[in-house]
């Protein structure tokens, strides 16, 4: 099985080679300016009725740039190439994601047109296609026009990986977060068919803000709560950020500092994500989560703030690539589907269940249980219920049925194939 895959590795540049990164970053901040200015030109030309072609698209685009670039930028021999191809290139689909998101193309909120980008504002990173891109060794992978530059943690992971044949580099991307410079490169990975440890068992997540997740199972995983943690020293350095001159020494000094603590909190958030879709995708033969609107969720402004720092709709990004390495089924129930709402025991649907009520009580059957576990096993069993099989039909396959099941998904016909589709 070949799959696309990351890794993210830290940077220890000189001093030289942070210049070098700098001046790459702004070359391709400038040719997406560039871009951007040429394009709004020829649309205005356009609206005046003139016959000129708008570049919209990347080929068109490079040719308008490879014809000006030693006028607008007689320096361009100092970067490589590849820098001013990423700026054209994200110029390109912030065009497209415009254009299909007015056409209702494009799912989400409305995107806007494209605007110039700003020094120190955004996330700074450029991408690199072609040219010398290796991991050199262990502690060193080369960049094109930079060189060879020394990593802050081994790449033994990928490097055995090419050693091996498994896995062919196709892009290195980049970046500066938190004043610290990262690569990640984006590699075709051979993989093995993979294979959950209980490949049988269907576990329901139900996801929140108090927890974490909690599991059909009875298990809870803790929300760390990173950024609720630290608002309070965020709070801080944000007063001491406003308190420097903008633009001197103390100013930059303390920007990074706070960029750090920012770059902490996400660190301790995808750290916790990670290790518990790894553990559902390993573990378990079929995993059930529920298809959250997050959206419309985060417009409640008492809640907006932990939602986003829970990250629900993370989990499901995440699970929806894990399951597949791993050979687990991912399910998501319907957007509306009333999990908290419905008895695990009885299946009776309350017509109202507020968050303040933690604990579930069911009047029909006296189910006492918690709210979350309750929507968890109503989740676990969504697969019997409308797949139209239980427990007793799923175990009559056998410790090996669950692979087979997930082969013949795409064979099968009626609400199995609905459920599995999602």
């Amino acid at each position: 099985m070949r799959v696309l895959q990351a890794y993210r590795f830290a940077l220890d540049p000189t001093p030289r080679q942070e210049r070098a990164l700098a001046s790459h970053v702004g070359a391709r901040r400038f040719a997406f300016n560039w871009g951007l200015a040429l394009v709004k030109e020829r649309l205005d030309a356009c609206a005046r009725g003139d016959d000129v072609e708008v570049p919209w698209t990347l080929s068109a685009l490079r040719r308008e740039w490879n014809r000006q670039k030693h006028v607008v930028a007689p320096w361009w021999r100092e970067n490589s190439k590849e820098a001013y191809s990423s700026g054209l290139d994200g110029l390109v689909r912030a065009l497209q994601n415009w254009s299909k998101s007015r056409k209702g193309e494009r799912k989400g909120r409305r995107v806007g047109f494209p605007r110039f980008r700003k020094k120190g504002r955004g996330r700074e990173s450029v991408r690199f296609t072609t040219g010398a891109i290796r991991v050199d060794d262990k502690s060193h992978v080369v960049l094109p026009r930079i060189g060879r530059v020394k990593i802050h943690e081994p790449t033994t992971a990928l490097l055995r990986r090419i050693e091996a044949g498994t896995a062919r580099i196709l892009s290195a991307t980049v970046s500066r977060e938190g004043g610290r410079w990262f690569v990640s490169f984006t590699c075709e990975v051979e993989r093995p068919p993979g294979r959950p440890r209980f490949p049988w068992r269907v576990v329901g997540v139900d996801a929140g803000v108090k927890h974490l997740a909690v599991l059909s199972t009875g298990e809870v995983c803790p929300n760390p709560r990173a950024l609720e943690k630290n608002l309070k020293q965020l709070a801080r350095w944000n007063r001491a950020l406003a308190r420097r001159q903008k633009g001197s020494r103390g100013w930059r000094k303390a920007r990074r500092r706070l960029a750090r603590l920012h770059g902490r909190v996400r660190n301790i958030r995808q750290d916790a994500l990670h290790k518990l879709t790894h553990h559902l995708a390993s573990t378990y033969g079929v995993v059930v989560v529920e298809q959250l609107n997050v959206a419309g969720m985060l417009k409640n402004r008492r809640l907006a703030r932990a939602l986003a720092d829970a990250a629900l709709a993370e989990i499901r990004r995440q699970l929806r690539y894990k399951c597949a390495w791993h050979g687990a089924v991912l399910v998501e129930s319907p957007p509306f589907y009333p999990s908290s709402k419905r008895c695990s025991r009885c299946g009776a649907i309350k017509p109202s269940l507020p968050l303040s009520q933690r604990v579930f009580r069911c009047e029909e059957c006296g189910l006492v249980l918690d709210r979350d576990e309750n929507a968890a096993r109503n989740l676990a069993t969504l697969v019997a219920a409308v797949a139209g099989s239980g427990p007793e039909t799923l175990n009559a396959r056998g410790r090996d049925g669950r692979p087979a099941l997930r082969q013949a998904v795409p064979e099968e016909t009626g609400s199995r194939r609905r459920l599995i589709a999602g």
